[in-house]
C-alpha cells in the first residue's frame, strides 16, 4: 500500500473530445435526413475541417481570457482634469475579439449571403450554416450572439434591396446607406465586417414592445449644407430621424450598427429603424496626438454594462438615446412586421445555440464515460461506458437531444423554403417527404418561429445540467485549467436561451396568438394539418393512431376555444404541439433511415412522451423492438457498433472492444 500525494497516485486521465461532426450521432442523422445526398457530399469536406478547428487549443485560450477578463467602461466618462470625455469607450478583452474575427472569417453569417453559384446552396443555405453554427455555439464565448442579430439585419436589409415594391420607397441616398451596411453585414474580412445590434426591450414591458417609450422625430438636415456623416471614409451619410429615449438591455454594445424601434406619432405603432453605432466629428481632439477629428457615439450614452449569471463576455447594457441619427425602414407604424423578419433568424440562432450547448455536453459526458471507471459493488470497478445505470441514461439523454435536433433542423429547413420561394429545377429533393406546397411555406414558419423557441430551449436547461452532473464533481468546477470540459460555463449560458428573444411563456402565447388570428390563424393550423397527415402516411400502426389521436384533439381545441380561453394553458397546448411535430419527425427519421438504434431512440422518447405503445393496465410504457440493453445504449450514444478507438490499458481493466 502506497500513500497518494498531490502528484503520485492515481490521477484522472483527461477526456478528448472529437470532431463532433462526425462523433455527433444525431448531428449524423440530421444532415442526412435534411440534405440531399449530393449537396452532403459537397459540403462535408469543408464542415469536417470547421468541426476540427472549433476544438484547436487556442480557441479554448480565448474562450477563457473573455471569460476572466469581462468588458468594461473606461474612466468615469471625464478625463483626469474634470471635462467630459469625448466619447466613451467600451473594452472587450482579446479573446472576445479573437472569436469574433474567427467567426467572421469562416463564413458563419456570410455563408448564407454568398452569391457565387459554388457556395450558394438555395433553399438549404440556411441548414448548412446552421450546421457550422452548432459546431461553433460552445466554442464561441457567446460571439454568435451579435452574429445572429448581424444576420437578421442582413436579411431585413437584404429584403429591402431586392423586393421590388421595397426597392421603390428607397430614395438613392438611403438606397446607398442601406448597401453599404449590407455589404459589411455579409463580409468575412475581419477588418471591414460588421455585427448590429437590435433594441427593443425597454423598462415598460421586455418583449412588449407596444409600451415603448423610444420617439423618433423627423428631423431633415438643413437644405443647403454638408450632411453630417456616420463614416468619413465611405462618405455615409446621417439619417434624417432623431431619437430619443432609453433601452433597457442592448446585447451586442460593441457593433457597429442597430436596428431599433421607436414611436413617431401617437396613436400609431412602433416604427423600425436602422443606425450607425458612431458618428464623425470633425471638432473632437485626439487627447495623446492633439489631432482633430474622429469618431464618437451616435447620440448614445452608455448607462451601465450588465453583470449576468452567464454569457460574461459578452457586452450587455443599458443605453440612453439622445438625438441618435437614423434611416427609417419600411413605412412609419409597421416596425413590428419589420422586426418579425430579424426575430425569425435571431430565434432560430438562439434555438440553435441552445442545441449546440447540449451536443458539445453530451460530446463531454461520452468521452467522459471512455476514461472514467465506477464502483459496481463487491470491490467491482467499470468503465462508465459499460455501467449499465450511466449508459441508460445517457441513451435516454440522447434520445430527448435527437428529437429537439429534428424539430430545429426542421424549422431551419422552412425558413430556407421561405426565403428562396423559388428552387432551381435542377435542385435535389431532400430524402425526407415534409416539403410543403408553396401556399404553406409562409404559416408554418409563422406558426414555428415561435413553437420551436418555446418548447426546445426551455428543454435543453435542464437536458444541460444533466451532462453536467454525468461528470460528478468536476463537471460542477469552472474549469477554465481545461476549458474545452466546463459544462459548468455551458450549463450557464445554456439558461439564458429560455429568456432571450422571447421567454418561454411570451412565445407560447405569440403561438396561440398566431393560430387563432382572424386572417391567418386557418392556415397555420391547415399547415400542422398537412405536416402531421403528410408524416405519418398511410401506413397503419397504434403509435401512427396515438399521435393522430392527439393531434386532433388539439385541433379541436384551436378550432373552438376562444383565444382569451387558450392563454393560460398557451405554454402546455404550445409544448404538446411541439410534442407532435417532434413524434412525427421520429416516424418520418425512422422510416427514411431505418436501424436498431433509431427504433431504439423513438420507443423511447415516444413512450417518455405519452405516445408510446398502450400496457395491459392503459398507461403509456417503452417497448423497444428487440432491446439490447447495454448494447444498445452504446449504440444510441456512440453510433451503430458502439464506441470506437478504445483500446487495451486506456482504462484500467478495460479489455479493447
Amino acid at each position: 500500500m502506497e500513500p497518494s500525494s498531490a502528484n503520485t497516485g492515481f490521477i484522472q486521465q483527461q477526456p478528448i473530445i472529437k470532431n463532433q461532426f462526425h462523433d455527433d450521432v444525431s448531428l449524423q442523422r440530421i444532415s442526412k435526413l435534411y440534405l440531399p445526398p449530393s449537396l452532403l457530399e459537397k459540403v462535408t469536406p469543408e464542415i469536417s475541417s470547421f468541426g476540427a478547428s472549433v476544438l484547436q487549443p487556442q480557441i479554448f485560450t480565448w474562450i477563457t481570457d473573455s471569460e476572466l477578463n469581462k468588458p468594461y467602461l473606461l474612466g468615469s466618462g471625464r478625463d483626469a482634469f474634470g471635462r467630459p470625455a469625448a466619447s466613451q469607450s467600451l473594452i472587450v478583452t482579446e479573446g472576445w475579439r479573437k472569436l469574433q474575427e474567427f467567426g467572421f472569417a469562416n463564413g458563419v453569417v456570410a455563408s448564407n449571403y454568398d452569391p457565387s453559384s459554388s457556395s450558394s446552396h438555395g433553399e438549404y443555405s440556411r441548414l448548412v450554416q446552421f450546421i457550422r453554427c452548432h459546431l461553433w455555439e460552445a466554442s464561441c464565448a457567446n460571439t454568435l450572439c451579435p452574429a445572429a442579430m448581424q444576420d437578421g439585419a442582413a436579411r431585413l436589409l437584404q429584403r429591402h434591396l431586392t423586393t421590388p415594391k421595397l426597392v421603390a420607397q428607397l430614395g438613392e441616398e438611403q438606397k446607398r446607406v442601406f448597401e453599404n451596411a449590407y455589404a459589411h453585414l455579409t463580409s468575412r474580412d475581419p477588418a471591414y465586417t460588421w455585427t448590429s445590434g437590435q433594441w427593443m426591450t425597454e423598462r415598460t414591458g421586455g418583449s412588449d414592445v407596444s409600451q415603448t417609450e423610444t420617439v423618433a422625430t423627423y428631423a431633415p438636415f438643413p437644405s443647403g449644407q454638408p450632411v453630417p456623416l456616420a463614416s468619413k471614409e465611405e462618405n455615409i451619410p446621417l439619417g434624417p430621424w432623431s431619437i430619443t429615449g432609453f433601452k433597457w438591455f442592448s446585447s451586442a454594445t460593441d457593433s457597429q450598427m442597430t436596428i431599433l424601434l421607436a414611436k413617431t406619432r401617437p396613436g400609431l405603432g412602433v416604427s423600425a429603424f436602422m443606425a450607425p453605432m458612431r458618428r464623425w466629428n470633425p471638432d473632437i481632439v485626439c487627447p495623446t496626438t492633439g489631432q482633430k477629428g474622429g469618431t464618437e457615439l451616435n447620440g448614445v450614452t452608455i448607462s451601465r454594462l450588465k453583470n449576468k449569471f452567464g454569457t460574461v463576455g459578452l457586452p450587455t447594457a443599458e443605453l440612453e438615446l439622445k438625438g441618435m441619427r437614423g434611416w427609417l425602414i419600411g413605412k412609419e407604424g409597421e416596425g413590428i412586421k419589420e422586426i418579425s423578419t430579424i426575430l425569425n433568424i435571431t430565434r432560430v440562432h438562439t434555438t440553435v445555440s441552445s442545441m449546440g450547448y447540449l451536443g458539445r455536453g453530451i460530446g463531454v459526458a461520452k468521452a467522459y464515460a471512455l476514461v472514467r471507471e465506477a464502483g459496481v459493488g463487491k470491490g467491482r470497478r467499470l468503465p462508465l461506458y459499460r455501467h449499465p445505470l450511466h449508459m441508460r441514461t445517457l441513451a435516454n439523454l440522447t434520445s430527448e437531444y435527437h428529437g429537439l435536433m429534428l424539430l430545429t433542423f426542421y424549422t431551419l429547413y422552412i425558413l430556407g423554403l421561405d426565403e428562396h420561394p423559388s428552387p432551381s429545377a435542377a435542385t435535389q429533393k431532400p430524402n425526407h417527404p415534409l416539403t410543403p406546397p408553396s401556399k404553406l411555406v409562409a404559416p408554418l414558419l409563422r406558426t414555428l418561429s415561435s413553437l420551436h423557441k418555446s418548447f426546445i430551449c426551455h428543454s435543453t436547461v435542464p437536458l444541460s445540467f444533466a451532462c453536467m452532473e454525468s461528470l460528478g464533481g468536476v463537471g460542477y468546477l469552472i474549469n477554465s485549467e481545461s476549458e474545452h470540459l466546463n459544462l459548468s460555463r455551458i450549463f450557464r449560458d445554456a439558461c439564458v436561451g429560455a429568456i432571450w428573444e422571447g421567454t418561454t411563456d411570451v412565445l407560447a402565447g405569440d403561438t396561440v396568438r398566431a393560430l387563432k388570428h382572424p386572417a391567418v390563424g386557418k392556415e397555420g393550423v391547415q399547415a400542422l394539418d398537412w405536416f402531421v397527415r403528410t408524416g405519418l402516411g398511410e401506413q397503419a400502426g397504434e403509435e401512427r393512431e396515438r399521435i393522430k389521436k392527439v393531434w386532433e384533439g388539439l385541433g379541436r381545441r384551436l378550432e373552438k376555444q376562444k383565444q382569451e380561453d387558450l392563454l393560460p394553458e398557451a405554454r402546455g397546448l404550445t409544448h404538446r404541439l411541439a410534442e407532435v411535430l417532434i413524434a412525427v419527425l421520429w416516424i418520418v427519421d425512422a422510416r427514411v433511415r431505418p436501424g436498431r438504434e433509431v427504433e431504439g431512440m423513438k420507443g423511447r422518447w415516444m413512450g417518455k412522451h405519452g405516445f408510446g405503445l398502450l400496457s395491459d393496465d392503459n398507461t403509456t410504457e417503452t417497448k423497444v423492438e428487440g432491446d439490447g440493453g447495454l448494447e444498445l445504449d452504446l449504440a444510441i450514444v456512440y453510433g451503430e457498433g458502439g464506441p470506437k478507438g478504445v483500446v487495451e490499458g486506456s482504462v484500467p481493466g478495460v479489455s479493447k472492444l
